[in-house]
């Protein structure tokens, strides 16, 4: 499944387009430091870089020709600062840096070819990419006292609110974020992606960075979810007009399927299991067999559309229905090399939170 195929096909158009354990931390202010260097999810952690992680930093995705993206190198760069893993956070820093910092603003080219000249053929961004290499630099420079992490980290988020944040066209005020700078403004309104929003790492990053508008972004995106998740699942993507949202032009999904397994997950991971997306979620999911995930929902029905065996979904299940119910004990699965990138990713951000914010979802 070419998670990122509207991207690239938009951009064109446009020009532009573990081992599991009940051990936790404490609860922090940052993703920094998250996880100590004793405990036993280190181990997941160098089988992530393992699996992922190039010597010279950089994420190969191998559903994606092997290519690289800023999804992939901030998603790394948040872990590296989750495990407090200097080295192998400034090994992504410089690769991500030298190879898709080439725009004229703060913002990061969205994707890589390893196959291609140029590397780069769209400078388009993706602006979740962006928000999650802003919110690990700026963990890294508090917890480490590195002020031109913090500084890049301003510029970036600057340039997001700048770029990638318009008001809706309601007239309300409330502000939009655009998956990236180029590409989605339609005549009727604007095409977003819900799971481009991450909760936590907006407000963090405003706070950390001055950018204040990320966290009227972080709270006016949980206001339009939670009117999605009046009526079904929160879906893949969504078309805002003034008078409300409604589906996405064809070519973009409308179920909830891989894009918006990560609405959940943002929420938790933001400890706000009680939202309406999170709980949809849980339900859908509760429905299904939890030993193969449903990777694609019906957004309507909650029915299942698609599985998976990829371990690394059910890590998600398994966390969204633990934290939404309040139970003791989950079905998050070890964490496994046996499966690609993204599945991989996602099930050690599942680990992650759990570990940090969630003792009772105690894998058992």
């Amino acid at each position: 499944m070419n998670r990122r195929r509207f991207i690239a096909s938009v951009g064109a158009a446009t020009a532009g387009a573990l081992m599991a354990t009940g051990a936790c931390a404490q609860p922090a202010q940052s993703i920094a430091g998250t996880i100590p260097h004793g405990h036993p999810l280190q181990e997941s952690w160098r089988a992530w870089k393992t699996l992922c992680l190039a010597p010279e930093g950089r994420v190969i995705d191998g559903f994606q020709n092997s290519d690289s993206h800023s999804e992939g190198q901030s998603y790394a760069l948040t872990l590296a600062a989750a495990f407090d893993d200097v080295e192998a956070f400034d090994s992504v820093r410089v690769w991500t840096e030298e190879n898709l910092a080439i725009r004229h603003d703060a913002l990061l080219a969205w994707r890589w070819r390893h196959d291609q000249r140029p590397r780069v053929p769209d400078l388009n961004n993706a602006s979740d990419g962006d928000l999650f290499f802003a919110w690990a630099l700026s963990a890294m420079a508090i917890r480490h006292n590195r002020p031109e992490l913090g500084a890049r980290a301003r510029g970036i988020a600057a340039d997001l609110a700048r770029l990638c944040v318009v008001p809706h066209p309601d007239g309300s005020g409330a502000q939009l974020f655009l998956p990236a700078h180029q590409g989605f403004a339609t005549e009727s309104g604007f095409i977003i992606n819900p799971s481009y929003y991450m909760p936590r790492a907006m407000r963090e990053l405003a706070a950390s960075t001055g950018v204040g508008l990320l966290d009227r972004v972080a709270a006016d995106g949980n206001d339009l979810m939670n009117r999605m998740a009046q009526t079904g699942l929160v879906p893949d993507w969504v078309l805002v007009t003034a008078d409300g949202w409604t589906t996405a032009p064809e070519r973009f999904s409308a179920n909830a399927g891989y894009e918006a397994m990560r609405v959940p997950l943002f929420a938790v991971w933001s400890r706000e299991a009680d939202l309406p997306s999170a709980r949809r979620y849980a339900t859908a999911a509760a429905a299904n067999d939890p030993a193969n995930a449903t990777t694609v929902f019906n957004r309507n029905t909650g029915a299942s559309l698609e599985r998976s065996p990829h371990l690394g979904y059910q890590a998600i299940s398994a966390l969204i229905s633990c934290a939404v119910s309040g139970t003791v004990g989950s079905a998050i699965p070890v964490f496994s090399t046996d499966q690609p990138y993204y599945p991989a990713t996602l099930h050690l951000m599942a680990l992650v939170a759990q570990a940090e914010i969630y003792p009772q979802c105690v894998p058992i």
